[in-house]
């Protein structure tokens, strides 16, 4: 058993701690009425034990408490027990009763701890001796559990110091009580200014918006944390991060089917296809996006119009954007970059004005000899039709062989093979007049590249219409 000493530096201590949790509530006016059965244990004083009259032992007590809120945190607590000892055939049975002040501070916690003191008397009835009643000195102490509005479970450890009549001076004895009981309230309401269910003086959030469900403490639960409390919220399971409306329903502004506050492009047009975080979708990169684009598989550079198809304006069939030629005339060949095709005799063409010259190594002779092979006559009608374009321009026609054979025949092979390419332009142009053209051969001395392979050999092969007056195609450039 505790001594004496240790109870009451305890309830001290405990006291002090009341006290200060008292000054936060003391405004609290809530009036009601707790009462109900009480169980325990009684541990006698040693005094009182076997072999010490009236021989007690340690037995069951049960009895009741009852409390009345005075004001504030302040109760009067009324407490009574019995316990009956049997010690060796003999009947004995102790009764308590009191009245405390009790010290129990509104918390916003379901425990909630309490102290109280108070006088009372006790009183022993053994059963072969007269009875002896003595006053009483008690203070208690221990928590109070809400099991509901108006239930609890109040544990309790109650020390008894009896005081002799006329003789409170020699007053060391002390009973301890220990137990709990089932506290049932009665009497006024709580004070519950938003109509929220928790009372006032428990309400962390005292200005909580009617209808909202709330916690223990008061406070709004939000389950979605969109910022509207459940009870109010009519689409409660919002998206973590999205905007709402009052109701507590997502906002879409651009209607993408992604919410405002999730939205990163929140002024997508009507109609756009977007992706999951709101942002169209544009699948042949034209700007256009998806579900707007009415021509879906645009090439990648093409320039588009509102509706994401290739604008062409030159109606080449090569859209604006990758069309290198954007004027070309109507009806025109055009290659895949939008310009018009040039023909065999606009190349040659070029070539003759540009470099002087115009270089054949696809004309074709018999084998040592200067009959020109069919498979080049195309090749030379082409040369007869830019020669024949310009008729003040003199030409010499070179012919050129690889390093076979002695430098002497090459020579005469290549002079006669020229004569060969000559004859035949004049056979098949006879606008070329005679004295427009030459010929000369020049063997295997001006190669175009060392004569040391079968490729090397097949370049320095070759026919050469050379431009004699430059002076004369400088004015034509002109």
């Amino acid at each position: 058993m505790l001594s004496r000493r240790v109870w009451w530096m305890t309830f001290a201590l405990a006291a002090v701690f009341l006290m200060r949790t008292a000054n936060a509530s003391a405004n609290d006016d809530e009036k009601r009425l707790e009462l109900g059965p009480f169980g325990g244990w009684t541990r006698y004083d040693t005094e009182l034990k076997e072999p010490n009259p009236p021989m007690l032992r340690d037995a069951v007590n049960y009895g009741a408490r009852a409390r009345m809120r005075m004001f504030g945190t302040v109760w009067l607590d009324l407490a009574g027990g019995i316990s009956n000892s049997e010690t060796l055939g003999v009947a004995n049975k102790w009764q308590d009763f009191s009245a405390s002040l009790m010290l129990a501070p509104m918390t916003a916690h379901t425990v909630s701890p309490f102290l109280s003191a108070g006088m009372g008397f006790s009183q022993f009835r053994p059963q072969h001796t007269p009875d002896k009643t003595d006053g009483t000195f008690e203070v208690a102490g221990g928590v109070r559990i809400r099991l509901a509005p108006m239930l609890a479970l109040r544990l309790e450890a109650r020390n008894v110091l009896l005081m002799p009549k006329k003789e409170w001076g020699k007053a060391h004895i002390d009973n301890m009580v220990f137990g709990a009981g089932l506290m049932f309230g009665f009497g006024g309401q709580p004070k519950d200014t938003d109509g929220d269910g928790v009372n006032d003086k428990l309400d962390l959030c005292a200005a909580t918006p009617m209808g909202c469900r709330v916690d223990a403490q008061g406070c709004p639960i939000d389950a979605d944390k969109d910022g509207v409390c459940d009870g109010l919220d009519q689409c409660a399971d919002t998206p973590r991060g999205a905007k709402v409306d009052a109701h507590g329903c997502p906002t879409d502004s651009d209607g993408d089917g992604v919410y405002d506050g999730i939205d990163q492009c929140p002024n997508t047009p009507k109609g756009a296809k977007v992706d999951a975080t709101g942002c169209p979708i544009d699948s042949d990169g034209d700007g256009v996006p998806d579900g707007i684009d009415q021509c879906a598989d645009t090439r990648k550079g093409c320039t588009v119009d509102a509706t994401g198809c290739p604008i062409d304006s030159d109606g080449d069939g090569v859209c604006d954007g990758l069309d290198k030629c954007p004027n070309t005339p109507a009806g025109a060949r055009i290659d895949v970059d939008g310009c018009p095709v040039r023909t065999e005799v606009q190349i040659r063409e070029t070539e003759l004005l540009d470099t002087g010259m115009i270089r054949l190594q696809d004309v074709h002779f018999q084998t040592a000899k200067a009959v020109i092979l069919p498979e080049s006559f195309a090749n030379l009608d082409v040369i007869g039709q830019v020669l024949a374009k310009w008729p003040q321009l003199r030409i010499e026609i070179g012919g050129h062989c690889d390093s076979r054979g002695g430098a002497a025949y090459n020579v005469a092979l290549s002079h006669r093979r020229a004569n060969s390419v000559l004859a035949y332009l004049n056979q098949h142009f006879p606008a070329l007049r005679g004295s427009q053209m030459t010929t000369k051969g020049y063997g295997e001395s001006v190669p175009l590249q060392p004569n040391t392979s079968p490729e090397n050999m097949a370049q320095n092969r070759r026919v050469e219409f050379v431009v004699l007056n430059k002076e004369v195609l400088k004015q034509i450039k002109r």
